[in-house]
């Protein structure tokens, strides 16, 4: 059993889930979604599996309304038990998808950033590239390491911005894993070219399972 990779963002809607179908991909990895706010779309779960072929494992809350955990969850009678997301034992890799950003709340006492600190996985921070990326990506990284997160690094994500990227990466001292560039077409495919042509499959720790 390889280490789980916990992927998270500075915010929601950034593409997070691309890139962690991207890595699931990659890695021949399972996927799991914890907790899924809005059901009314392909969820994250369906999307990852249809740009995949991967396992997916289910979601342990399903939540129609789109919004926060903690919202949803009150509006729909569901008590989201924060003890009963611990991360699966599986074999293989496992790629762990957050709900928006670190500080999203679950319940009115816990927010997914403490269920990350009990997890004590490798995390990748994805951040978008556009204005405003500077503030969002240092806060969300001093946030990780109060708590004493393991950030593994940070994936951009959108067109390159040298140097909000680069004043990022000195002001934090964190890695750089890379950047997913925009999409025009989002395909299994064009997936698996943007992370063999931007990432290097070592800096996330796990090897793939033809060279493990």
């Amino acid at each position: 059993m390889t280490k789980p990779i916990v992927v998270t963002g500075t915010d929601t809607g950034i593409g997070k889930t691309i890139f962690s179908a991207a890595l699931t991909q990659a890695l021949s990895a399972t996927y799991w979604k914890p907790v899924q706010s809005g059901l009314d779309e392909e969820t994250d779960t369906e999307a990852v599996t249809r740009l995949t072929g991967c396992k997916a494992l289910p979601e342990r809350y399903r939540l129609q309304i789109p919004a926060s955990p903690h919202f949803s969850a009150e509006e729909e009678g569901v008590l989201i038990d924060t003890g009963n997301l611990a991360l699966p034992l599986i074999d293989g890799s496992l790629v762990v998808e957050g709900a928006g950003g670190l500080m999203v709340p679950l319940t009115r006492e816990t927010l997914f950033i403490d269920i990350f600190r009990k997890w004590q996985a490798p995390i990748v921070l994805c951040a978008r590239t556009g204005l405003g990326t500077i503030n969002h990506t240092l806060l969300s990284i001093e946030a990780l390491r109060a708590r004493g997160c393991d950030l593994l690094g940070i994936v951009f994500i959108g067109d390159e911005v040298a140097d909000s990227e680069s004043t990022i990466v000195e002001y934090a001292g964190a890695k750089k894993l890379g950047r997913l560039p925009v999409l025009r077409d989002i395909t299994p495919k064009t997936i698996r070219t943007a992370f063999a042509e931007n990432f290097q499959l070592e800096d996330f720790g796990v090897q793939h399972e033809e060279n493990a």
